[in-house]
């Protein structure tokens, strides 16, 4: 008698080509090795749940935790195939989700994690580590304020003062683009101190010197660029008034401006490649 075989019909979509890149990252190892699971955890490793929940995210650009457990049961035999472990649609269910965020959520082992990942990252694809470009931005919402949160009433870049809003410090690989450090505080907190935690932790990351930071006229605060210069690393920003007084800044072009000191032309290449020049430019030691 003939065996009976059984059709398992699946939507793939991309996610077999999502996660193959996160396991080449190295993404399900490095949060196991920060992110210990409670010894009463069953079912699928909390790496390997996160690392299929991102799949869905960026395959569906949806992160809402509710719709991850029905995405997964419909995908169990691709998943289980990609993973190589046993798994159910009750590893993706909402409160176990909620669970691993409250887990990722523990600063020091973020901060753990994202050194080693990093680290992994730079080895495994060799990427150019010389330029890092270093920016607040901020969210705004109809948020409760409560005392010791994240969503506070402070300066609005985003013209929405009525609004609490959380303040995002991203710093990334240039001109790749890659995250390097990712911190989150609350709305009111100023942005110049922020840039020397930021480069701290970039620094860790990539373990070594002589690299640029990049960033606007906020990392200009002369404490900033002093822990930049005395820690081996360059830095380029513009300078405000407050930092370069009118007066000061007359006083570096005089020469230029008298012919004393050679101007040198400045050129920017085109996306069709053509070199245009947008600038004369001196320099001052």
């Amino acid at each position: 008698m003939a065996e009976e075989l059984g059709i398992i019909s699946e939507r793939v979509d991309d996610v077999p080509l999502l996660i193959a890149h996160m396991v080449r990252m190295g993404l399900p190892e490095h949060l196991e090795a920060c992110f210990l699971a409670h010894g009463n955890w069953q079912g699928l490793s909390p790496g390997w749940v996160v690392t299929c929940w991102l799949a869905y995210i960026l395959s569906e650009g949806d992160h809402r935790l509710s719709h991850a457990q029905a995405w997964a049961g419909g995908r169990l035999e691709t998943l289980g195939i990609c993973t190589g472990q046993d798994v159910r649609s009750l590893d993706f269910s909402d409160d176990r989700l909620a669970l691993l965020l409250r887990m990722m959520s523990d600063d020091e082992r973020w901060m753990a994690f994202e050194e080693r990942l990093n680290s992994h990252l730079l080895r495994v694809y060799t990427l150019p580590s010389d330029r890092v470009r270093v920016g607040t931005t901020t969210g705004s919402g109809y948020w409760r304020v409560a005392e010791d949160g994240l969503f506070m009433f402070g300066h609005s870049k985003d013209h929405r003062p009525d609004l609490p809003q959380v303040k995002v410090v991203l710093s990334t690989l240039d001109p790749l683009g890659m995250p390097m450090a990712t911190e989150v505080v609350p709305g009111n907190r100023a942005d110049d101190p922020l840039y020397t935690s930021a480069v701290e932790r970039v620094r860790r990351g990539l373990n070594k010197r002589g690299v640029l930071y990049i960033g606007d006229a906020k990392m200009g605060a002369k404490s900033t660029r002093g822990f930049i210069q005395t820690g081996g690393d360059y830095y380029l920003c513009p300078l405000s008034a407050t930092r370069l007084p009118e007066e000061e800044r007359r006083g570096y072009l005089e020469p230029a401006w008298r012919g004393e000191q050679e101007l040198v032309k400045v050129y920017r290449e085109t996306a069709d490649g053509e070199r245009k020049q947008i600038a004369h430019g001196c320099e001052r030691q």
